[in-house]
């Protein structure tokens, strides 16, 4: 993956565009609260209008995307306790199957970014997470 930052047009871009919306919910589900903190300040220093929701385990995600309709984008942690994000991915796609779940995970094995795919993630992301990575895959998936 590209490790350059988010150039100040880009940014630019997703602040204009985000200025013509309302604040969006995004759910991190992460186990770790190290990495949420830091997918946490990434987004931040996005500067949109973000409502950053955070559970951590799979069963919790699934029952906060069943009862919050505004959540408008998932970060998926594929290794948890409880319930793994693969079986979280599949069950919250039987009621809320436009919703973006991007995958995230250390292991970047052809077999693991296929699962992902298989699971219903609409794309992958490595850890650790780079800025410039988490800018292309918001893009991508026009949210903003």
């Amino acid at each position: 993956m590209n490790n350059t930052k988010p150039t100040s047009s880009d940014s630019k871009k997703l602040k204009r565009m985000n200025q013509k919306q309302e604040e969006y919910t995004i759910l991190i589900v992460e186990d770790n609260d190290d990495c949420f903190l830091y997918l946490e300040k990434l987004l931040e220093d996005f500067e949109l209008k973000l409502n950053i929701l955070h559970v951590a385990n799979g069963q919790e995600a699934v029952e906060i995307c069943r009862n919050n309709s505004d959540i408008k984008l998932v970060l998926m942690n594929l290794g948890m306790p409880i319930m793994d994000g693969y079986e979280a991915t599949k069950k919250i796609r039987k009621f809320r199957s436009d919703l973006p779940i991007i995958a995230q995970t250390a292991y970047s094995s052809p077999e693991a970014k296929n699962e992902a795919k298989q699971a219903g993630c609409n794309d992958f992301i490595l850890k650790p997470i780079q800025e410039s990575d988490l800018f292309s895959v918001l893009n991508k998936l026009f949210i903003f």
